[in-house]
């Protein structure tokens, strides 16, 4: 079969010891992204399957529309609003959707918060530079950091991810609050961590704020102005979920208006980010570049699971079909 794999941006999937489950297939790696719906149209033009690594690329019915021989979606993860799942049925694509794990990104989101908190990145910077012990050039900023114990730790979604944070911080010496629906307070309740009294107080308590929420029509823009108000001064904002949980422009005037304190984002609205991205120049704000699941033992697991489902697909055996009524239409 031809085999696409999209937005391998550090060039690392064919390095994968995985990638001999795709031998005797054609198979095209495109380290770069491209966004015109011609561009992408062109590059996909005789793909049967698209290999997509988490969200990078969106999947639109007008792209569909332009890929005639496209016959299987992979999806390394599983699926989250960037794909056309009506229109893939509609022409025969069936969407094999693969497995995670909370891991990386839980590490992930404990890093930025030490990182964030201990200054980190800004005192290495300055350090190259031969500044010894220099947060920022700019006086109010260039202040010391804070530690983790005895501070208040809020998680938004206690689901997977958001148990090994609350676990993290934890073990650090922090109280720990949550906040979410039904699988939150299950989950909390058996852990022994307590809940926020409400939205508000999570808020306005926690010294640490990570969110931890999927993204759907019901969580898109659930965070908003007035929430973000209500934070201390001191407080951080994480957020290694979804950029689009997040009121558009809230963060950035929250942040100017001086609550919270500060932030650590591993995910934007926009990716790749460009360069002049505002908060990437404020000295309170500590930005990734979505590196929560890009690392070794993940992707090991996400492409092996894709690739798998392909193998199956190929064999006229399919498993892990989000469509089924896919493989029922003619292409």
């Amino acid at each position: 079969m031809r085999i696409c794999i999209l937005d391998d941006y550090q060039d690392a999937v064919r390095h994968l010891e995985c990638m001999k489950l795709l031998d005797g297939h054609e198979v095209k790696i495109f380290p770069n992204t491209v966004r015109g719906l011609g561009q992408l149209a062109a590059r996909l033009a005789e793909a049967e399957v698209l290999v997509l690594i988490r969200e990078r690329s969106p999947i639109t019915r007008a792209l569909l529309a332009r890929l005639p021989k496209l016959k299987l979606i992979a999806q390394t993860g599983r699926v989250s609003g960037h794909i056309d799942v009506a229109a893939c049925t509609e022409r025969g694509v069936a969407i094999a959707e693969g497995v995670g794990s909370p891991y990386a990104p839980a590490e992930l989101t404990w890093a930025l918060i030490m990182a964030a908190t201990r200054k980190i990145v800004p005192y290495a910077r300055h350090l190259k530079d031969g500044r010894w012990q220099t947060a920022s050039l700019t006086p109010e900023f260039n202040t010391l950091g804070s530690s983790l114990r005895g501070r208040t730790l809020g998680i938004w979604g206690y689901g997977k991810i958001g148990r090994l944070v609350a676990g993290y911080g934890q073990a650090f010496g922090m109280r720990v609050l949550a906040w979410g629906g039904e699988t939150t307070r299950r989950n909390a309740a058996a852990d022994g961590v307590a809940l926020a009294d409400s939205r508000a107080a999570l808020f306005a308590e926690s010294d640490v704020l990570s969110l931890h929420l999927r993204l759907a029509e019901s969580t898109r823009g659930i965070v908003t102005a007035a929430d973000l108000a209500q934070m201390k001064p001191t407080a951080l904002f994480v957020n290694t979920s979804r950029a689009e949980l997040v009121q558009p422009g809230a963060l950035e005037a929250a942040l100017r208006a001086g609550r919270p304190g500060g932030a650590a984002l591993d995910v934007f609205e926009q990716e790749p980010l460009p360069a002049d991205y505002p908060l990437l120049s404020a000295p309170h704000v500590l930005c990734t570049p979505h590196l929560g699941y890009v690392e070794q033992d993940s992707y090991a697991l996400y492409f092996e699971a894709a690739f798998r489902n392909i193998l199956a697909f190929a064999a006229g055996q399919p498993t892990n079909i989000l469509n089924p009524e896919a493989l029922q239409r003619p292409q």
